[in-house]
């Protein structure tokens, strides 16, 4: 009969311990870069734009140029303040004031996520967090880049570029002069 000794007893609850806490370690989001920009294809249950987000934490400030399919381009400039502007540059001359309690998301707004586990998305192997039961993030393992947003209404964000440090003119931040003769200015608490 073979008997194990004390120290490989020893070895073995110090093995099980460490795997075990290993296997606990779960991957955190990556923080957004202060500085981006990224072009994505949105699908909201089929029907389909293209975004050319430009994130400025720096600046407080946060672009959405939105390309619907074969349709108008639209703006949703949105300010740290909490102010945001949804405006058209055509002849219609739209501009719709809109003020939100919070401002732009912060770099870190994933702190806090549930962790999901890993999932094949678009050819990327990435990790996959639900933020306040509202969507799913998708970060590429390797690289720590957004892959994919699904949000539970149905919209879908793919991320086609992402372009870290990348800045827009600051001259291109400005809401047109209409949108503030506009008298029907919207409060919104969100």
């Amino acid at each position: 009969m073979y008997s194990f000794r004390p120290i490989y007893y020893f070895l073995i609850v110090v093995f099980l311990v460490q795997s075990a806490a290993a296997g606990d370690d779960e991957p955190v989001p990556a923080p957004w870069p202060e500085q981006f920009h990224a072009l994505m294809l949105m699908n909201k249950s089929g029907s389909l734009e293209i975004v050319d987000l430009w994130y400025d934490w720096v600046n407080g400030r946060n672009f959405n140029i939105i390309q619907k399919q074969l349709g108008r381009l639209k703006y949703d400039l949105e300010w740290n303040n909490g102010t945001s502007f949804y405006y058209s540059l055509d002849e219609s001359r739209t501009c719709r004031t809109v003020h939100f309690e919070v401002g732009i998301l912060r770099p870190n707004w994933l702190d806090g996520a549930k962790y999901m586990g890993q999932r094949h998305v678009n050819g990327f192997l990435c990790n996959v967090w639900e933020k306040v039961e509202f969507l799913w993030y998708y970060e590429d393992v390797v690289t720590k880049r957004p892959v994919q947003w699904v949000f539970y209404t149905g919209r879908e964000a793919h991320v086609m570029t992402f372009e870290v440090g990348a800045v827009l003119e600051d001259e291109k931040w400005q809401a047109p002069v209409y949108c503030f003769h506009n008298e029907k200015k919207k409060k919104q608490s969100e």
